[in-house]
């Protein structure tokens, strides 16, 4: 029988007090995303935010000659669709289903009202949305001034982290397209992590075999960056003012 999906399973909802979750629970659907899928289009009008649970979804930024670049990935930790209770309803980005699995999807309306409450509920994804900031910053720094080995590391520590399992369910290909690099660059480097035992990858797979091996090899902006969501995560709903 499979496990069921329960709300719990994003970090976010499970932060929330009971009267706030409770609110909320009424108005939330469990779907299934596939990978590949498309969540939203740049600049088309927004209707849901959703809550992953065991998917994960990459943020893409479109240029102009086509190219697409990643700038951030939420999984169990957060939402997609912060611009529908920042006062927007389209966004520039695009947002695509990198890891198949469940969320729970929210009309942007139910968020909004109890967005205006003015309650825990606002100080606490304000305070995500300042999190989601730094890991796009962090991503920025990454890309820009670290190796492509101390990158891919990274790359693998962030969504292992989402994961209840050791394996990703990941080709090179899409590796490559969430880092902006060419496959073959890829291949490169993870085959000198195999070769180091840290991973071991199949077509379509990679098993972590060494996760501390990993930590060594990784830069800082991991650290940032999971530190950030463990202090918005970890912080007492009434200290969420400051």
């Amino acid at each position: 029988m499979p496990t069921p999906i329960s709300q719990m399973q994003n970090r976010l909802l499970a932060t929330l007090e009971k009267a706030e979750l409770d609110r909320l629970l009424p108005n939330l659907e469990l779907v299934n995303l596939v990978i590949g899928e498309t969540i939203y289009e740049s600049g088309l009008r927004q209707e849901f935010v959703y809550f992953p649970t065991t998917a994960v979804i990459t943020m893409l930024y479109l240029m102009e000659d086509g190219e697409l670049a990643e700038i951030a990935s939420i999984g169990n930790e957060g939402v997609v669709g912060i611009s529908l209770f920042m006062g927007g309803h389209t966004a520039p980005n695009c947002a695509l289903v990198q890891r198949a699995g469940y969320a729970f999807r929210l009309r942007g309306r139910f968020l909004k009202a109890e967005f205006d409450r003015a309650g825990a509920l606002l100080r606490l994804l304000l305070r995500y949305t300042q999190a989601l900031i730094t890991q796009m910053s962090q991503i920025a720094i990454c890309n820009r001034h670290h190796t492509v080995e101390q990158q891919l590391c990274r790359w693998l520590l962030q969504n292992i982290d989402r994961s209840k399992s050791n394996s990703l369910l990941m080709t090179q290909q899409m590796i490559a397209n969430s880092l902006g690099l060419r496959r073959e660059r890829i291949t490169e480097v993870a085959s000198k992590l195999q070769r180091h035992h840290l991973i071991r990858y199949s077509r379509g797979s990679i098993t972590i075999l060494d996760r501390a091996g990993l930590e060594k090899s990784v830069c800082e902006c991991y650290w940032v960056i999971r530190q950030e969501f463990d202090h918005m995560l970890n912080l007492k709903q009434d200290h969420l003012v400051d």
